[in-house]
Formats: structure tokens, C-alpha cells, sequence
């Protein structure tokens, strides 16, 4: 049964949320997971242009102390977007960082932009999962020594939650490996967007994609027999003219989020920290460009070793203090609890747990 440490919001003279932080960051045992010297990814999200309900700069910059009181050498990260948005390249995701707050002068690390430029940078990682064998992970993550992953619970349409496992499965996939994770079905061109750059042709590996029409009419056409769905042309395509398309069973797509949550966790089992902020619990998640009202009152912070242990906690939690199965109710799509089974199931953590309340 793994532990799951646990800081409520009751502060006092000298011991707010920052410090309690530090107190989850030592009793977590960090000083285990990150070794001296080791380059230490602390994954976060910084937040759509047009969000506020992201984790605060303040908790980054106390983990980034922490880390390098354990004798580590952080840096503060996350992918790029697979939607076009203010994320969705390496210059503009940190702009929108910057304008949240996220710098290496805020943080005291540099702010590095995991899977590069325009999200191409990743490294394929076996994983033997029962629906992909391999998974496109950014690089930066996959190249550091440990990792801290610092997530903000919300609701989520495709998952029904999104908190740790989320955040790494999805957070750390390269731009192409989010177009897997979202999309069982061979892309098709909007050609109502297509400019005819030719960008998506340069990319695709199995030359399914040409330039077809005359003039004005001229866009790209996509040839469904030689296509391998790989996703590289959604990925390129910053038009936004070849759009990624959701999978008809959302279970599948929580099941490649596991998977991809292994890959970006292998090599590095006990090399990691978990830290999940349920606070400002939105119903939707902070891609989009604003946060609504909280859909329950802050709870607190929880840390452990566990992904899965701490998932759960997180929304045990939840839905204990709000009565009733909250993102079940909000998204009756989708069973947020398959997330959970599967990764278990696949060996990522236990979902039995003992909660450790700090006071």
C-alpha cells in the first residue's frame, strides 16, 4: 500500500501553503529520488494564454529550491500543444509561459520546452502496452535524470479528470504522439484552411500526401491506402488545416494515455515525486483559454511516489468533499475510474493507499 502525503489549505503565522509544500517535498523524500547532479524535469503546465487557474509560479519555484537542496540540477518543462494555440510552438508556449509568470528568473531554472521547436523532438520508448508498442516522448524528459511532475486537478471532457497521470501521459507525448493519443482515424484535410505550403508532404513518411487542383483550388490531398496514420501531417500543419479527430471509444484513448504515461516514466520508477494541487478545481482543464468558477472548494495538496496512489487520493478527495461523484456526473461519457484500473493493471502504481495528513 503506497503512502500519499497530505497538506490541507489551513495555514498559520510562518507555515503557509509554500512552506507546507516544502514540508510534502522532504516527507515525499526527495532527496531520494533526485541524486546529486542529476538533471531533474519538474513537468508543470503554464497554462493557455487566457487561463489563470494553473499551479502558481510560487509552489514551482519552492520544488525548484527543494531539487537543488537535494543535490540536483532542475529545469522547468512541458510539450508543446497539438491544437494551434499559444502553445503549440517553442518560441510562442514560452511567451505564454513568460506572461504566466514562468522565467528562469521567477523560477530560479531555466524554462526548456521539452519536445522542441515545433515538436519534433522526441525519442520512441518501447512499452509492450496492449494497444502501442512504441510511444513518442518528448525528449527532454526522456534525457533527464528524475523527474517532479506538479499537476493542477480539473475536470476533463476526454477523461473525466486530468491530474498526474495526464500530465505525463499527455503533458510529456511529442505533438505526434498526442495526435496518437487522440485519434484512432486517418486525418483528412480542411481545405478550407489549406494553403498549399507543402509542410505536411516534407513530413510524411510514407509519401501519402500530394498537391492536387489547380489555382486557387490547389490544397493537399491525402491518399487513405498509403496512409499509416502516424500523425506527423497534423502535427506540421500550423494551419491547423489537417485537425486531429477523437476516437469514438474514450477508453481508448485513456488507455494510450497510460501507456504513454509508461513510456515517459521508464527508466525512471524510482526517480520520481508526484505532486498534485487541488486547488481551483475547474471543471475543464488549462488548454483552454479561460478557467471558470471552481466546481468545489480548495482541498489541499497531496504528494507521493505512487502516480496512481495519488490520483486516486486526489479524487477520493473530490468527491468526498463535494458529496457525490462530481467529474462522473459532469462527464457521463467517459468512466474516469477505467484511467485508474488500467494503470494499474499495467503495473504503474496501486490504487490502495494510506493518506498521511501533515496536521
Amino acid at each position: 500500500m503506497s503512502e500519499v502525503f497530505y497538506a490541507n489549505m489551513r495555514c498559520r503565522p510562518h507555515h503557509g501553503m509554500v512552506a507546507k509544500l516544502a514540508e510534502l517535498a522532504s516527507r515525499v523524500g526527495l532527496s531520494e529520488v533526485v541524486g546529486r547532479r542529476d538533471l531533474v524535469a519538474i513537468k508543470t503546465h503554464f497554462g493557455e494564454a487566457g487561463s489563470t487557474a494553473f499551479v502558481p509560479v510560487m509552489y514551482l519555484r519552492r520544488l525548484v529550491e527543494a531539487v537543488k537542496e537535494a543535490g540536483g540540477k532542475p529545469f522547468v518543462t512541458d510539450a508543446g500543444t497539438l491544437y494551434v494555440g499559444s502553445r503549440s510552438n517553442a518560441v510562442n508556449h514560452l511567451l505564454t509561459a513568460a506572461a504566466h509568470g514562468f522565467t528562469q528568473e521567477s523560477l530560479g531554472a531555466p524554462v526548456i520546452i521539452a519536445d522542441g521547436l515545433k515538436g519534433h523532438d522526441f525519442e520512441e520508448v518501447e512499452v509492450d502496452g496492449k494497444l502501442l508498442q512504441r510511444v513518442k516522448i518528448a525528449s527532454a524528459a526522456v534525457h533527464a535524470d528524475a523527474l517532479v511532475v506538479v499537476s493542477h486537478l480539473t475536470g476533463h471532457e476526454l477523461t473525466g479528470f486530468g491530474c498526474a497521470i495526464k500530465n505525463v501521459g499527455m503533458g510529456l507525448g511529442s505533438r505526434g504522439g498526442k495526435q496518437q493519443m487522440h485519434s484512432d482515424i486517418k486525418p483528412e484535410v480542411n481545405a478550407s484552411r489549406c494553403t498549399a505550403c507543402g509542410q505536411c508532404i516534407r513530413w510524411c513518411p510514407a509519401g501519402a500526401i500530394s498537391l492536387a487542383g489547380k489555382g486557387e483550388e490547389r490544397k493537399a490531398a491525402i491518399d487513405h491506402e498509403l496512409c499509416i496514420g502516424c500523425g506527423e501531417c497534423t502535427v506540421m500543419c500550423f494551419e491547423g488545416a489537417i485537425a486531429a479527430r477523437l476516437v469514438t471509444d474514450l477508453g481508448v484513448a485513456q488507455r494510450k494515455i497510460v501507456e504513454y504515461t509508461m513510456g515517459a516514466l521508464k527508466g525512471k520508477e524510482r526517480k520520481c515525486a508526484f505532486f498534485n494541487f487541488l486547488i481551483r478545481i475547474t471543471p475543464a482543464c488549462d488548454c483552454w483559454d479561460f478557467s471558470d468558477a471552481p466546481v468545489v472548494e480548495d482541498i489541499g495538496i497531496l504528494a507521493g511516489r505512487d502516480i496512481v496512489a495519488v490520483d486516486q487520493a486526489s479524487m477520493d478527495l473530490v468527491n468526498e468533499k463535494a458529496g457525490r461523484d462530481l467529474f462522473g456526473e459532469m462527464f457521463p461519457q467517459v468512466k474516469w475510474q477505467d484511467q485508474l484500473a488500467y494503470a494499474e493493471e499495467m503495473g504503474l502504481g496501486s490504487r490502495k493507499y494510506e493518506l498521511v495528513p501533515m496536521d
